[in-house]
């Protein structure tokens, strides 16, 4: 591309800013170099012959240095009544250095080193001068190669990257899960074949889209299967690509790239992470001159093109709240496309298409993997996959199975097992009851996930042991019931350890920060607090990345706020303190089976909670069996059989009184069975 034309007023501009940069360090040099000799020459006073042998005579001389090859000789005396040191030279000629010596002779002075030949101002600057130049040298042999645009007369040109349709190979077959979104950016491919239908009728193409989103849900994906799709250029770039230490370099760069996609349209630009240039233009905590000259001339640029040539920006970030409200009107980037994290469908149709090159075993059920990775993005699902091949590697197997694959979520969610850490029995014996706690609670609340899975093997993400809980359904809301049991359980392991061990640890510290920030959302987002009522106290400000919030209240709000969310806490932990001390000997059996194999199913803990219930179940009612007994004398039932003695018609005609007693006994009974059947929740399937 000739470039000629519209590059001399630019290289106009870099040409005197290079030469006013070495101009500076020239004129830098040439200070540095004058207070040098200054300052080296304060002390130091060149005198005639004569004078100087009247010093040598009479002075308190500490050392004197000749030096035959320059020719002269140099004298320190050292003043009595300052106690400061001079330096006196003078040049000798021919047989006055022998007159010298004689003189320091008989005043017993000896003569030791040499005289420093003093150098020219010019060759000390070229003295300075020769190590920036070589800096300098190095500095240019890095800018060229690094692809900087041919070096310093060319370095605001753009340094995209072009991608043919050969190139990228990535087409809406790749991509999955995003279905809204995908929809989307099919009618920008549309236009960019079929242009003259949309002009007939009026239509205009859109200018720009921006992808918003998460990190690792697609948006760079999506916008080269549009260009695949398209089967046009691809120029991507990064925001980060037009900042630079120079002035005026993003503006030129800005411009160098338009006009290539002007040249090659119909064409398609990506600019991946535009919040590094698009941030708004406010100045109240300070600006960027380079930043806003940058996004100016994008703002100058998407306005000045012609849509209908067929040049479509495209733009990906993750904090949307961030951008220039000028880069977002109508125009420029008119349409917002959400690549959200996908839902159950769409993360059964990501697994789908990162398993299609990998051997999976006939057991292999991705759907059952999808509802175990609620809330995970496109990037964590392919690293499951990855993952879950590689395991299968190390065991020596042909094919992944259904294992695996549960395996990789793990290690994805919360790291490798770390065998190297080895607890010691109580710390083993704690952990067990902590997460045992969590999920007997769990089991025994309603509006909880089911438990797939407890483990105290620790992993390389921190955790020492945890408790895997899998949804029934796909959920996209909480109701304030839900949110309530999750409280409860997330305390629920602290609670199991003060009630055990008469202690607690520091174990709970993620699960106190969890139930926390739920509290705290319930009160200043959700409307959920008798004491605030609808009242939104919080705004979130990073929606996409860590969901930070900041409150919009006063300090005495916020302080009311924090009082609530105690309240809310501890009445949680209670509860959670009450179902754990009324299931003690499922704890206890629970536990020490945990302890002995470390890792159970959620079907094996339920078919233990089970059991346990159903003992404490028989043992009711044999104990109430046997008050029967002692109160009735010898009519008794037992095990659904009639037993030696009196038949209950005859011993209620013999005894009326009796006959009450036994009515009244055997109400309680029921009750006490129907009690005993209402306590054991519903066992699930989680095979």
């Amino acid at each position: 591309m000739d470039n000629q034309n519209n590059r001399k007023p630019e290289d106009g501009k870099k040409t005197p800013n290079f030469l006013t940069m070495v101009f500076l360090a020239m004129v830098t040099l040439f200070c540095i170099s004058l207070i040098s000799r200054t300052y080296t020459n304060a002390s130091s006073m060149e005198l005639t012959y004569n004078e100087f042998m009247t010093v040598i005579q009479t002075a308190d001389i500490e050392k004197v240095v000749v030096d035959e090859s320059s020719r002269k000789i140099s004298v320190q005396i050292k003043r009595a009544d300052t106690g400061k040191t001079e330096e006196y030279y003078s040049a000798i000629v021919g047989d006055e250095v022998e007159e010298v010596r004689q003189i320091l002779m008989a005043r017993d002075i000896s003569l030791e080193g040499t005289i420093v030949e003093r150098t020219s101002f010019l060759l000390e600057l070229l003295i300075y001068m020769i190590p920036v130049l070589l800096v300098w040298g190095v500095f240019m042999f890095v800018m060229r190669k690094s692809g900087g645009g041919g070096g310093i007369m060319g370095i605001g040109k753009s340094n995209a990257k072009v991608y043919m349709q050969k190139e990228t190979g990535v087409t809406f077959q790749d991509v999955a899960g995003q279905d809204e979104a995908e929809e989307s950016l099919v009618e920008i491919v549309d236009f960019l074949h079929n242009p003259g239908k949309y002009s007939e009728i009026g239509a205009k193409l859109p200018k720009g889209a921006l992808l918003v989103g998460p990190p690792g849900t697609g948006k760079t994906l999506l916008a080269k299967a549009v260009a695949g799709e398209a089967k046009v250029p691809f120029f991507s770039l990064a925001g980060s690509d037009f900042v630079e230490m120079f002035v005026g370099v993003g503006a030129s760069r800005v411009r160098d790239l338009f006009k290539q996609a002007q040249q090659q349209a119909p064409c398609i630009i990506f600019i991946d992470e535009i919040d590094a240039i698009g941030k708004s233009r406010d100045t109240r905590f300070g600006g960027n001159d380079e930043r806003e000259q940058t996004l100016n001339q994008l703002l100058a640029e998407m306005d000045g093109f012609d849509s209908s040539k067929g040049v479509f920006i495209l733009a990906a970030t993750n904090r949307p709240e961030v951008l220039d409200p000028a880069l977002l009107r109508p125009g420029r980037l008119d349409r917002r496309i959400i690549v959200d994290k996908p839902d159950l469908k769409g993360r059964a149709a990501i697994l789908r298409v990162h398993a299609k090159n990998v051997r999976m075993d006939d057991s292999v059920d991705l759907d059952a993997i999808a509802m175990a990775t609620s809330g995970a993005v496109g990037s964590d699902l392919a690293n499951m996959i990855n993952e879950a091949a590689i395991l299968a590697v190390k065991k020596h197997r042909q094919y992944v199975c259904q294992a695996d694959l549960f395996e990789s979520v793990e290690v994805v969610i919360a790291g490798k097992e770390k065998k190297d850490r080895i607890m010691n029995s109580k710390e083993r014996r704690m952990v067990s009851f902590h997460e045992v706690g969590h999920a007997l609670v769990a089991a025994l609340q309603k509006n909880t996930e089911p438990v797939q899975k407890i483990t105290i093997v620790p992993r390389t993400m921190g955790s020492l042991g945890y408790v895997m809980q899998t949804p029934e359904e796909e959920k996209f809301l909480m109701t304030k019931a839900e949110l309530e049991a999750e409280l409860v359980t997330l305390l629920a392991g602290r609670a199991s350890e003060e009630i055990f061990f008469e202690s607690v640890s520091t174990g709970a510290s993620n699960d106190i920060e969890k139930a926390t920030n739920i509290a705290r959302a319930m009160v200043t987002r959700f409307g959920m607090s008798e004491e605030f009522g609808l009242m939104g106290l919080e705004s979130v400000e990073s929606q996409y990345l860590d969901g930070r919030t900041v409150m919009n209240c006063g300090d005495a709000t916020a302080a009311k706020v924090d009082g609530v969310v105690k309240e809310m806490l501890k009445d949680s932990y209670q509860k959670a303190k009450q179902i754990i001390m009324e299931n003690q000997d499922a704890m206890n059996v629970i536990a020490d089976f945990l302890i002995e194999k470390e890792t159970i199913t959620g079907k094996e803990f339920m078919d233990l909670l089970h059991k346990v219930q159903e003992d404490r179940k028989k043992t009711a009612s044999e104990e109430v069996t046997a008050e029967v007994l002692g109160e009735n004398g010898e009519a008794s039932v037992y095990d659904g059989e009639e037993k030696t003695g009196v038949s209950g018609q005859e011993a209620a005609e013999s005894c009326p009184e009796n006959a009450a007693s036994g009515q009244e006994e055997a109400e309680s009974l029921s009750e006490a069975e129907a009690a005993g059947k209402e306590a054991i929740p519903e066992k699930k399937d989680f095979e």
